[in-house]
């Protein structure tokens, strides 16, 4: 019976087109997903635009349009970008539409009802980026730490959301399970939060209609709106099913969040207590992930360097860049973006190693066996070094995976396609040239490159839920058009000897062509 896997997206703010940071969330989320349907699990995954609030007021206003129409037009662009690369998620939920909106007003209504919810008035510093009350723990010489701009001063009156009574539950939670906040650091970071909690308090979730009307009404309460982390995050629940899917109950114990560790303590913090006020139990992970940097500032809409995914797509094609996403970021650390160093980094992991060993061990099968694959008739230490490899590099993958370390896994694989390039060069098949079948010289070519294109198929099932489209293509020239679809991981992947003697492959365009670097 196949088991249940859960990812999701953060909601992304609707004031924007999608840029690199939403792209490499959802590029590790559709990694997941792919990873886990090969595995046979019942993979499913939820992405969506954050679509009320403050933020889109202020965007909408800019540009002279009502904000139901902005936020319209940019969630449909980020529905258009991720259909575009193939990036659809399971469930895609707008928080405007109307089951959520319903699924919002009566969790709102159980946790007012069950004593959760009151009426304060309160007086603080507001970043409208953050859409919440700051502290000083959120600045950086009077600005807000991640929108770099300064906070206005606010009173009026709110509904707080009771959460501080559950800080001792939630500690013990975190302490009793290691592993729920991943990495270590962001768990650490949040423990370090809890343990200050002058900078948490009970959470605001209204504002008045007097000053925001663009919401959630408040079902006990027409005069005010839903805070929009309060109403965000359950759009988690309705991707999943809430409250009459089937399938929702086996979804949620499986959930697993990513997100960037800028909204570490909504998800870490709000979160989990929003759910035990609900009746809900707590997510299974949160996975956080660093900054994408360029100009060593953090990539956002407010400072106006962002990084497009179609536009990366016309200059150098999706998997190059998918590639350079999962392999050049440490998961939990920032990283930098640039296009020199992604054009290094394809054209040496991509073209140069795993291009070339396709490239020339399906040439040689061409040249030396008229294009199909010989038997293995030998095997000796270095040929059972190939197949222990190939062994050793599945388990490493699945542990990567297992840990959401994406560039170690990529980096296990690149270095089997390292060994395997060296075990050719070391048997030199080529030297076999015209020699007579049956020969030593010829059946040692042979059972080089079968065991060769035995691991090209391991690569490919590898690689596949990382770049899909790559792995297909591998798969085409081995003569295996189905093997993705019918293989399973880990175990098909480390059962050698499934490219059968007598396979027709055929060489056919470069896999992964020489990227150019950008003009000066």
């Amino acid at each position: 019976m196949s088991r249940a896997f859960f990812v999701t997206t953060p909601i992304y703010y609707a004031n924007a087109e999608p840029h690199i940071g939403h792209t490499y969330t959802s590029v590790v989320a559709d990694m997941l997903v792919r990873w886990h349907r090969q595995r046979g699990d019942d993979a499913w995954s939820v992405s969506g635009t954050d679509e009320h609030g403050e933020k889109m007021v202020e965007a909408a206003e800019k540009r002279g349009v009502d904000p139901a129409a902005f936020t319209e037009k940019i969630s449909q662009l980020h529905q258009h970008t991720w259909a575009e690369l193939d990036l659809v998620p399971s469930a895609f939920v707008r928080t405007t539409d109307p089951r959520h909106v319903r699924n919002v007003q009566e969790i709102l209504q159980r946790v007012w009802d069950a004593g959760w919810i009151e009426l304060r008035e309160y007086e603080g510093l507001y970043c409208v980026g953050c859409e919440r009350f700051l502290t000083e723990r959120d600045m950086v010489d009077g600005l807000c730490r991640d929108h770099e701009r300064a906070p206005e001063t606010r009173r009026e009156t709110n509904y707080f959301f009771l959460m501080s009574r559950e800080f001792g539950w939630l500690r013990d939670h975190i302490q009793a399970n290691p592993e729920w906040i991943a990495p270590e650091r962001y768990r650490n970071e949040v423990l370090g939060m809890l343990r200050d909690a002058s900078g948490l308090g009970d959470l605001s979730i209204s504002r008045p209609k007097s000053r925001l009307a663009w919401g959630v009404e408040l079902p006990f309460d027409r005069d005010h709106v839903c805070y929009v982390w309060f109403d965000a995050l359950i759009s988690y629940l309705t991707g999943a099913g809430y409250p009459d899917d089937p399938k929702f109950p086996e979804r949620w114990s499986a959930a697993e969040h990513l997100i960037g560790k800028d909204i570490l303590k909504p998800h870490a913090i709000f979160w989990p207590i929003m759910l035990k006020a609900m009746g809900l139990a707590p997510y299974r992970r949160l996975h956080v992930h660093g900054y994408w940097n360029v100009d060593d500032r953090k990539v956002s809409k407010s400072l106006g360097n962002m990084i497009s995914p179609l536009a990366m797509r016309e200059r150098y094609g999706f998997e190059p860049f998918r590639y350079f996403l999962l392999r050049e970021m440490s998961f939990g650390l920032d990283s930098s973006f640039g296009e020199d160093a992604l054009v290094e980094r394809v054209n040496a992991d991509l073209a140069n190693n795993l291009g070339n060993l396709v490239s020339r061990a399906l040439n040689l099968v061409e040249k030396g066996f008229d294009g199909v694959v010989p038997p293995a008739t030998t095997a000796f230490d270095a040929d059972r070094h190939v197949m222990q490899r190939a062994i050793d590099t599945v388990q490493r993958v699945d542990a990567a995976v297992g840990a959401l370390q994406p560039s170690q896994a990529l980096a296990a694989i690149l270095d089997y396609a390292s060994d395997l390039n060296r075990y050719i060069d070391e048997r030199a098949p080529w030297k076999a040239g015209k020699s007579e079948p049956g020969s030593e010289a010829k059946e040692l070519a042979g059972t080089t490159l079968h065991n060769a294109c035995e691991g090209l198929r391991v690569i490919a099932l590898l690689l596949a839920p990382f770049l899909p489209e790559a792995a297909r293509g591998i798969a085409t020239r081995l003569g295996l058009d189905d093997l993705i679809g019918r293989s399973r991981l880990p175990n098909d992947a480390m059962a050698w000897g499934q490219v059968p003697a007598g396979t027709r492959v055929a060489k056919g365009a470069a896999l992964f062509p020489r990227l150019e670097k950008p003009a000066e």
